[in-house]
């Protein structure tokens, strides 16, 4: 029993999220109020006529991420997301690319566990509210999940990604 590792919950701020703002600096995604990940399994289901209950595999997925924040003032990743949503851009001009960070899972070197992955914004809405201006949508996946470590330098306000030398693609 002295050797057994204590069970932690995980508090959802363990789990941060950086875009790609500038050049290859990721900026930390601050003052969302959401940023809820559905991952949309496609599946394929069949029943043999040998068996009496049905099979079903997962054969892909439609990922989304669905956000929304209270726009603030000289912050890149809000400056970014509601230009896309205002000037009504489209396209991969309407892409970002999203590292997510498990501060939870760190690694032998100091790094966390990150995943990296280009998303097209489908803005949702905006002005929602009498408090604040608030956008919405969700994040759609356009891209396959590169596996890999984060690493800052300023106590999280941003981070530098480095892919993991197999590649990183899931199967």
């Amino acid at each position: 029993m002295a050797n057994e590792t204590a069970r932690k919950l995980v508090g959802r701020h363990k789990r941060l999220s950086f875009m790609k703002t500038e050049g290859n600096t990721y900026t930390r995604m601050s003052e969302f109020t959401s940023l809820s990940e559905a991952k949309e399994s496609k599946e394929y289901s069949r029943q043999y006529v040998d068996e009496p209950t049905e099979r079903s595999d997962v054969v892909g997925y439609a990922t989304g991420v669905s956000y929304e924040f209270d726009r603030h003032t000289d912050t890149p990743v809000h400056a970014r997301l509601a230009e896309i949503s205002d000037d009504e851009i489209v396209g991969t001009e309407a892409q970002v690319e999203i590292v997510t960070v498990d501060l939870f899972e760190t690694k032998q070197d100091g790094t966390c566990m990150a995943r990296k992955r280009v998303y097209s914004v489908i803005p949702d809405s905006s002005g929602d509210g009498t408090d604040a201006l608030i956008y919405s949508g969700t994040l759609k996946a356009a891209g396959e999940i590169i596996k890999g470590s984060a690493a800052s330098t300023d106590k999280w306000k941003t981070c530098e990604f480095t892919e993991d030398s197999s590649g990183g693609l899931t199967e």
